[in-house]
């Protein structure tokens, strides 16, 4: 099975799709889209989601897993990346692809065993759970690949 993960965000979207053989986890690919923050808004979520379409057309997976958004203070970074969130579901959508929805805490626990580990668990057991040589850069890749893994993870309990 196919899993990609997915980390909204307007700067930087994170991908990871990763394959899932039994119990082992095989990452096909993995990196990051990047919008600059001197252009419009709608150009930057057009260019998020021309960018996801192309990806899911010529890599379809199985499932999409993208994590929520969880924000404690600034509501004007919450709502520009709800509307990230808004163009990667609606790729989705157009592709036919069933989405798994996951908090930041659901994937700290699936990946790591504890829901409040910092970053730096999270990379470490990307890392060790996928048999990378390195962590995947930038964090928003990372943390994309966690996501993915969460759902592998989760698919018993589904």
């Amino acid at each position: 099975m196919l899993i990609l993960g997915i980390d909204p965000g307007t700067a930087i979207v994170g991908y990871g799709l990763i394959e899932k053989q039994g119990q082992k986890l095989i990452p096909v690919s993995y990196s990051c889209w990047r919008t600059k923050s001197d252009m419009p808004m709608a150009e930057r979520l057009l260019i998020i989601y021309e960018s996801l379409d192309k990806f899911l057309r010529e890599n379809p997976p199985d499932v999409m897993a993208v994590e929520e958004l969880f924000f404690n203070r600034n509501t004007t970074t919450a709502l520009t990346v709800g509307q990230a969130r808004g163009v990667i579901l609606l790729a989705a959508a157009k592709n036919n692809i069933e989405v798994f929805e996951y908090t930041p805490l659901q994937v700290k626990q699936a990946v790591v065993g504890y829901g409040k580990a910092d970053k730096q668990q999270v990379q470490f057991m990307v890392r060790a759970l996928l048999a990378l040589k390195e962590t995947p850069k930038p964090d928003d890749t990372a943390d994309a690949l966690a996501v993915a893994i969460c759902h592998a993870h989760s698919m018993r309990r589904i």
